[in-house]
């Protein structure tokens, strides 16, 4: 490995171009070998100015493009199985946004992949774990001061959803990061999910069953409430509220720049998740850049990718039946033993 990692970025749309951004101007430690992307006049456009960066349509192609030593994977979530699987052949440590995989079948795939290597490979994009307010939320859980966990409430804005957005989506995408964060601040595996639906927003699309009202069970007793609202048209808004038997503790409220103006005061609410998240995707992957470059692998799993998918897709379920619907999860492997949580 030379003085600075080189990384592969499969896919630069809006978030894999903000990546190839981050690794070029904000972490230390690496530098942009290869792109791909389908389209590759977006691949251009996303490393114009940076030196000595190949640029490809084919993922087998970037994978192996000379001065490649890792892979950030940001392509849609479909082809991530396929992207992983040719990765782990070649023995390439990888960062993959989430999902993992959007199916449970091809989540397992994977981690049976990565299982028989012997040896962790992949790190898992769940970024809630990298900001500073859930990291501190967490060590007040672990700490154990407010005593056990009994609820967590949690809130999921966007101002509004892309064309091809479903409703299945509002689980399986937008509440993926929910079932991440409270199997993470919990420590619990999530055991069953139920889907409410009040009626639809009227700034919500035709036929999109937006808001969703999504309640976890977990192995420990406790409960996880989540309000995902995808064309709430005023902002990008994540909260997090636990209750615990002791006292409670609550993140996310808007602490923006207080700007008056006009006759009245307010505070600026975030468009978008690279706004709200910036520290922490930086964060995210600086702490990946870092391990890599000591051949480890740290942050959330293969598994942790798997276990969001699985009770992703009985959430999907849980929607359309209407009823609570029970989550199935395969033996742990040892690998994964005491999980990334």
């Amino acid at each position: 490995m030379g003085d600075l990692l080189g990384v592969a970025v499969l896919g630069t749309g809006h978030m894999g171009a903000d990546h190839v951004r981050r690794l070029d101007r904000v972490v230390s430690g690496a530098r942009v070998a290869a792109v791909a992307d389908p389209e590759a006049a977006r691949a251009e456009e996303a490393v114009a100015g940076i030196e000595a960066v190949t640029v490809h349509t084919e993922a087998e192609a970037l994978l192996d493009a000379p001065g490649v030593e890792a892979v950030l994977i940001a392509s849609p979530g479909p082809v991530h199985q396929e992207a992983l699987l040719a990765a782990f052949a070649r023995g390439l440590p990888v960062l993959c946004e989430k999902p993992m995989v959007p199916d449970t079948a091809g989540a397992l795939r994977v981690l049976e992949a990565e299982a028989r290597l012997g040896r962790r490979l992949a790190q898992i994009g769940f970024m809630r774990r990298y900001d500073a307010e859930y990291r501190r939320l967490k060590a007040l859980l672990d700490d154990g001061r407010l005593g056990r966990p009994l609820m967590l409430h949690c809130v999921h804005r966007n101002v509004s959803s892309p064309p091809d957005f479903t409703s299945a989506m509002l689980v399986d995408s937008s509440v993926s990061h929910e079932i991440d964060a409270a199997r993470w601040l919990l420590g619990q595996e999530l055991t069953s999910v139920s889907v409410l639906r009040p009626r639809p927003s009227p700034g919500a699309p035709q036929g999109l069953l937006d808001p969703q009202f999504v309640l976890f069970e977990t192995s420990g007793g406790a409960l996880v409430d989540v309000e995902v609202f995808v064309n709430c048209g005023f902002g990008y808004q994540v909260r997090c509220e636990a209750v615990c038997e002791a006292g409670s503790a609550r993140i996310g409220d808007d602490h923006g720049p207080l700007v008056t103006a006009a006759g009245s005061a307010g505070v600026e609410v975030p468009q978008d998740y690279l706004v709200r998240f910036a520290d922490a995707y930086d964060r995210e992957v600086q702490t990946w850049v870092d391990a890599t470059r000591r051949g480890r692998v740290v942050g959330p799993s293969v598994w942790d990718g798997y276990a969001a998918s699985a009770v992703a897709e009985a959430g999907v379920r849980a929607l359309g039946s209407g009823a609570r619907v029970a989550v199935e999860l395969a033996p742990r492997p040892g690998l994964y033993a005491g999980g990334g949580r």
